[in-house]
């Protein structure tokens, strides 16, 4: 098979699943993830993604897209990949907004946009504004939104800017996927990983990696209107922590929901 050439050299390069990242490479160029021929200009293009592969660049940077919860997202250099991990906290809002409509959703730490996008399809109605600090990740949210005709309002600030803040009111739900890697975390990170950019997964100076939890839930409670959902993904050490936050700002009804791994995934509770 001509793929098993490529398979060999990922294989050399120390590349877990070299298999499965060749088939997607096949696919991204000849739309065949078992081509048996290939064109000279094909060929030398998946040699290419194949040699970045082998020096530990994403595959998804490499593709320039990944799947999240059915909606294909466009990443790059400078944005976080959208993880299945984070499908749960969308499942999680979604379940919560079961009978409810007209809702006003807030995505802090939007970064590909993924998050708000995923709402936004299911909850057509629904009034989603996004915020990052980044403006490299919001040119992919903004491309993301624009690909599915979805419209979310973008706005280019840091969550932490008590000021901004207060420019929301009545939001029935605020959700984030903030940064929540401890610095010992950051220096196990897999090659792969370490491409992403470190402020969209360093969780800032608390040792747990907390500090954006703690920040977000005091900054942003009163941007909650009373029964309104908080919802957060976090690392699958923090959900004492997290709910103590919540828990000392007003929050009751606290849940903590598990990952495909029987790991805590997802904190939420709703304000008094």
């Amino acid at each position: 098979m001509v793929n098993a050439e490529f398979v060999r050299m990922l294989e050399t390069a120390g590349i877990p699943d070299a298999d499965f990242d060749v088939k997607c490479i096949m696919e991204q160029v000849t739309g065949n993830r078992l081509a048996s021929e290939l064109h000279p200009e094909q060929k030398q293009q998946i040699l290419n993604m194949i040699q970045r592969r082998s020096k530990g660049e994403p595959l998804q940077y490499i593709l320039g897209e990944w799947e999240f919860y059915g909606l294909r997202m466009f990443v790059g250099k400078g944005v976080l990949i959208p993880r299945p991990d984070t499908e749960i906290l969308v499942d999680t809002v979604l379940d919560w907004c079961k009978g409810k409509s007209g809702l006003k959703i807030l995505d802090l730490c939007t970064g590909s946009g993924c998050i708000a996008l995923a709402l936004k399809k299911y909850l057509p109605d629904a009034e989603i504004s996004a915020v990052d600090a980044s403006e490299t990740a919001l040119s992919y949210a903004r491309r993301n939104a624009e690909y599915h005709h979805l419209e979310i309002a973008f706005h280019h600030a840091d969550v932490l800017d008590k000021d901004f803040a207060e420019q929301f009111q009545d939001c029935d739900i605020i959700v984030s996927n903030p940064p929540y890697l401890t610095g010992q975390e950051m220096q196990e990170l897999q090659t792969e990983v370490r491409h992403e950019p470190a402020v969209a997964l360093l969780g800032g100076s608390d040792k747990d990696g907390t500090y954006f939890y703690r920040k977000i839930t005091s900054i942003w409670r009163e941007a909650i209107k009373s029964g309104g959902l908080l919802a957060y993904e976090i690392g699958w050490k923090q959900a004492g922590r997290v709910s103590e936050f919540l828990n000392s700002n007003a929050f009751r009804q606290i849940q903590v929901i598990q990952d495909y791994e029987q790991r805590d995934r997802v904190v939420t509770g709703e304000k008094i």
